[in-house]
């Protein structure tokens, strides 16, 4: 900008402002540019600590932007006034025991008690109810879906109990 002044006056005033401020001025524009690149490598390779910038070994030929912080929900108030009724408690899972001739059967021979049981319920969850309900220990729970849809379960029960006990005192279907 100082050499763009035309008048030798405004030249002369812009050079004392620049040496004021610490710049060096010789009078040759290009020393000077050479003289302040300089400087200015010095000083920043001053102020650098590490000579060997590492790069970063990259494995994959696509980019991505990095996964960003995902904080977990502190809600402010709850969604749910209050909490659901459990879907299927010990008296919801058994519907009823079973005395047809052929269960009748499986009681006298095998040992085993029938039941129909709730469509949704699992094995876990009959053995749980007929312990619960019944005080029995199981063996195992076979189960069937009906031709009418509903749930039948046969539970097979240890051997220190006796099915038809138990079918007499606590289920009263002998």
């Amino acid at each position: 900008m100082w050499l763009q002044a035309r008048s030798p006056a405004l030249r002369l005033a812009l050079r004392q402002r620049r040496c004021l401020r610490g710049y060096v001025d010789s009078g040759n524009f290009a020393r000077d540019a050479i003289y302040y690149a300089g400087k200015k490598l010095a000083t920043k390779s001053a102020m650098q600590v590490h000579s060997h910038k590492v790069k970063k070994v990259r494995t994959s030929t696509t980019f991505h932007r990095p996964k960003t912080l995902q904080l977990s929900r502190s809600p402010k108030y709850p969604r749910k006034s209050i909490p659901h009724e459990t879907r299927l408690d010990h008296h919801k899972v058994i519907v009823h025991p079973l005395n047809t001739e052929s269960a009748m059967k499986k009681i006298e021979e095998n040992n085993t008690l029938v039941f129909i049981v709730d469509v949704k319920a699992n094995k876990r969850q009959i053995k749980q109810a007929i312990k619960k309900l019944y005080d029995v220990d199981t063996v195992k729970i076979n189960t069937l879906i009906r031709p009418d849809g509903s749930k039948k379960a046969f539970a097979r029960l240890t051997a220190d109990v006796d099915a038809l006990d138990i079918a007499a005192t606590k289920l009263a279907i002998v």
